[in-house]
């Protein structure tokens, strides 16, 4: 089946052609719909049309055009296998190869290895509950209800669970307590929720008898209408009680008394639940019990949530440590200087969004006076980000040392970041080679902007779009067009991220080309100055609004 993969925001996005016609824009009737940040598509702008086995690319009178493959379409274009299609800031690419699709995971089912619980379903059990507590009304019981024993109680949960952070060791003192606070108590098992499935997992069992592997016995019907209802609820005689008559789950475990109380957050939504009972006919539970049970429960959930947050910033703590390590591995991989060359000045800057970042740089000194400049920008940001950036930062030093012409550099860098490629994770680059003797720049550019050169007379000039191929890691055996000019006395090259050109500011407005251009123009040559400048300028537009992407500007030039 054919398909669109989309390059763009940080991820490649596959969209598959099921439609005679696919309508792309800001429009909300369109098909693949453009973010409306991005002004330079206009609301209905283009459309792929399927006739019979062949789609055509048709630009819809769009205010900037459609360009397939460099050159803007001025009709009908028939699309072929791996074709690139531009439309403003987005990059396509058409495909007639079907999506890899994998099979669905299955939702996890309740269930633990640590703990020796069986669970029984039971569907089509209509039973009502005839004795509850409404927990999420009265999340410590009623006050008037045993006060003196239910402040004891407390105050013993309290003195045990004193310090104890580590949930593995919170839940079975909670059981301790519960069974010193019921004597009558002859099995227990607490159940919190999975954070990942959103199931209920046991988490704790205890029995009164050491010696005693008796699996703890749990029904799915009470588990569903204890956390539902929020509410808590007692059985006097399981195996006789109307409540539960038709419910297998319950009778078939000849359980003498039970109750079951949710254990509910901050928020007053289920966290787990606790289950005790007792199989001797003599000591049922009360009312009174369940009561109780209920304000143990309250505090026991607060525990839990204590130590839950306690040891969720101890994580934290240690995440920020080990980002802030990471934050300098990934300095040490830009150069520590840039190079000194007469007649010459480089500038350079890079700013991440988060802790790291998918922009990288570099600048490398080759034989003959040549300075090599690698510029790129990994799809996405932060650890994903960063970790391809790393691996492409090895891989232009390794190329260079060995293979010094730019376009073959940038076949072999392209091939190295195919292998093993993360999907979605391709990264837009630019390589350039500097020759300091003839004043020679050649450069290829991968998928990126291009990068803008302010000749001694202010005016700018851009490299036209069929020169840019796309970027690394999307296809293996590309080759790349190389670009060979002078450069004059006086002119300055500006090489920049998306994050320069895409900052916003609090009403959401782009910084935008245009913008950069007219202070590239109006400003001194100097690089560093420059680069300085634009630095300035991205940071007065976003007034204060906290920076969205990577921003990342490399500057050079010669001397006037």
């Amino acid at each position: 089946m054919a398909l669109i993969k989309i390059l763009q925001a940080g991820q490649s996005v596959e969209h598959e052609l099921v439609r005679d016609e696919t309508l792309i824009g800001r429009s909300e009737d369109c098909t693949i719909l453009v973010p409306q940040t991005m002004t330079m598509v206009s609301r209905r702008h283009a459309r792929i049309l399927k006739q019979g086995p062949q789609f055509l690319l048709e630009d819809l009178n769009s205010g900037n055009g459609t360009v397939l493959n460099g050159t803007k379409i001025t009709g009908p274009s028939v699309l072929k296998n791996e074709d690139r299609i531009k439309i403003g800031p987005m990059l396509m690419v058409f495909s007639d190869v079907p999506r890899r699709g994998g099979a669905d995971r299955e939702t996890p089912t309740v269930t633990d290895v640590r703990v020796n619980v069986q669970f029984t379903d039971e569907a089509d059990d209509q039973s009502e509950i005839t004795s509850t507590i409404d927990v999420g009304t009265n999340r410590f019981g009623t006050l008037e209800v045993q006060p003196a024993v239910k402040l004891k109680a407390l105050i013993q949960l309290s003195q045990v669970l004193a310090g104890t952070v580590e949930l593995e060791k919170l839940l079975p003192r909670i059981l301790e307590v519960l069974f010193s606070v019921f004597p009558g108590a002859d099995r227990g098992c607490i159940m919190l929720k999975d954070v990942a499935t959103g199931q209920m997992t046991p988490r704790a069992m205890k029995h009164r008898r050491e010696d005693e592997d008796e699996t703890v016995k749990l029904s799915r019907t009470i588990i569903r209408k204890v956390l539902e209802a929020k509410a808590g609820i007692l059985s006097a005689d399981a195996v006789s009680d109307s409540a539960f008559a038709a419910s297998e789950s319950i009778a078939s475990f000849t359980i003498r008394s039970m109750m079951c109380v949710p254990l509910l957050g901050l928020d007053g939504e289920p966290l787990g639940l606790i289950h005790i009972d007792t199989q001797n006919a003599s000591r049922k539970f009360s009312k009174d019990d369940l009561d109780l049970l209920t304000a143990v429960a309250g505090q026991a959930a607060i525990a839990y949530e204590t130590a839950r947050l306690i040891t969720s910033y101890l994580e934290k703590q240690k995440y920020d440590n080990e980002m802030k390590i990471a934050a300098n591995v990934q300095r040490a991989l830009l150069p520590e200087r840039l190079p000194t060359a007469p007649g010459y000045e480089f500038y350079a800057s890079y700013e991440s969004a988060q802790a790291v970042g998918g922009d990288y740089y570099d600048c490398l000194t080759l034989p003959g006076n040549r300075i090599c400049l690698a510029f790129g920008d990994v799809a996405g940001k932060g650890v994903p980000a960063s970790l391809v950036m790393s691996r492409l930062s090895s891989v232009v030093q390794n190329t260079l040392e060995f293979v010094q012409d730019v376009g073959q550099a940038a076949e072999r860098i392209n091939s190295h970041m195919c292998a093993n490629a993360v999907e979605g994770r391709f990264v837009t680059f630019v390589l350039a080679i500097v020759d300091l003797n003839s004043h020679q720049l050649s450069l290829i550019i991968a998928g990126h902007m291009s990068p803008m050169i302010r000749r001694p007379d202010g005016t700018i000039e851009e490299f036209p779009e069929d020169i840019v191929g796309l970027p690394l890691g999307v296809a293996d055996g590309m080759s790349f067009d190389v670009v060979t000019r002078s450069i004059a006395p006086g002119e300055t090259i500006v090489i920049y991220t998306d994050g320069v050109s895409e900052a916003m500011n609090p009403g959401n407005d782009l910084y935008g080309e245009d913008r950069l251009r007219a202070l590239i123009q109006s400003h001194a040559p100097a690089p560093e100055a420059l680069g300085r400048a634009i630095l300035a300028d991205v940071r007065q537009h976003a007034a204060g609004r906290e920076q969205n992407d990577d921003i990342t500007l490399m500057v050079f030039g010669r001397h006037a």
